[in-house]
């Protein structure tokens, strides 16, 4: 049975007419990542995904191949290719880039228009509201809009892209722990105070709170990891 996640993709066709298609396919899956569709572990079908595409297998291998290179997925002999299952080293080291990148991108807050505030804002209002709901994969995601928000704030296309990298192997590690509310619960209120400072024009304070939480999440991250044997 074509998986749910394998059948959508077909919506996207259209988008493969410009550009390096293999590069479409591949940012097409990295979005299903930083959605929380795909999860660790997770076996790549060449036959399923080239036909919701309709691209050649050459052109999927490289999409695949430019994946493999971002670390979001890996090629095992003989098995296949597989959704990539990040290790307590890759968090320390995507924490340590989140703190240079996000932290210097929060400074431009006082220079920018409402359009790129309100990205910052929106998705903490969206985590409330699953987070009332219990939906903690949800609150993941809405994390992730989040800090890509934040990214934004920079008004740098290649480093939102470059940024896009890092949070996708975020959100498989996100997927790998056993407890999501553990993970999300504590946070929320950290993001919407953080929020609140922005709102409040306290840009450094933000940034200090933003420094604090990732500290905070960062250990939290790599023991839960390790629970999970990763």
């Amino acid at each position: 049975m074509t998986e749910t996640w394998v059948s959508t993709l077909a919506q996207g066709k259209s988008g493969l007419e410009r550009a390096s298609t293999a590069q479409k396919v591949a940012d097409m899956l990295r979005e299903r990542v930083l959605d929380g569709e795909l999860a660790p572990g997770l076996r790549l079908s060449e036959e399923a995904i080239g036909g919701a595409l309709g691209v050649s297998r050459n052109t999927l291998r490289e999409a695949f191949r430019l994946l493999t290179r971002d670390r979001i997925l890996v090629h095992e002999h003989s098995r296949g290719v597989f959704v990539r299952t990040p290790t307590g080293d890759d968090v320390r080291d995507l924490y340590a880039a989140r703190r240079v990148i996000e932290c210097g991108a929060l400074q431009r807050w006082p220079d920018v228009d409402e359009v790129r505030r309100d990205a910052v804002r929106t998705p903490i209002e969206e985590a409330v509201a699953f987070g009332a709901r219990k939906d903690w994969t949800r609150v993941g995601t809405a994390n992730v809009r989040f800090h890509r928000g934040i990214v934004g704030l920079a008004g740098s296309h290649r480093l939102s892209e470059e940024s896009d990298r890092l949070f996708a192997e975020l959100m498989l590690a996100f997927r790998v722990v056993s407890d999501p509310k553990r993970l999300h619960m504590a946070y929320l209120p950290l993001n919407r105070e953080i929020v609140g400072l922005l709102n409040a024009d306290d840009v450094d304070r933000a940034i200090g709170r933003l420094r604090e939480y990732f500290d905070l999440a960062e250990a939290d991250l790599v023991e839960q990891l390790g629970e999970a044997g990763r």
